[in-house]
């Protein structure tokens, strides 16, 4: 006799505490958040310019931006102005997205999976004391 398996479960959406959304399934992103979890870097295109540009994983990113302008995507112009090369933050063991969101999309539907992007690295800093707090006497 066969034995009935449950059919497989799609990918599902798991929210974390900072508001991103990762996927438990191969996706593009790693995850998709609507800001910025990481404390303000004060670079500005100069400063990023400094940066050597390096191939970077899509599945390894997570987007700082939750929407998109279509018109943006589809311009052929639209890294005329700018950098040629995303902007992407390294906080905690994570990347993030800062900037070039669309770069990233064109490469996903040219069905590449590198887009090539600036890593800047925040240095873990200590926790805040009102974060320790929240998470318990076992956090100090």
């Amino acid at each position: 006799m066969l034995e009935r398996r449950p059919p497989p479960t799609p990918p599902t959406l798991i929210r974390e505490a900072d508001k991103v959304r990762t996927y438990d399934s191969a996706m593009i992103f790693k995850g998709v958040s609507d800001h910025r979890p990481y404390p303000e870097h004060g670079l500005r295109g100069r400063d990023w310019a400094q940066l050597p540009p390096q191939q970077i994983r899509l599945d390894r990113l997570i987007t700082t931006k939750g929407t998109l302008d279509l018109a943006t995507l589809l311009d052929e112009d639209s890294t005329f102005f700018g950098d040629l090369f995303a902007h992407v933050v390294e906080w905690r063991g994570e990347l993030y997205l800062e900037d070039g969101l669309h770069r990233a999309l064109r490469a996903a539907l040219q069905q590449r999976h590198l887009v090539h992007g600036r890593i800047h690295v925040i240095e873990q800093q200590p926790t805040p004391v009102h974060e320790r707090d929240e998470a318990g006497p076992s956090a100090h």
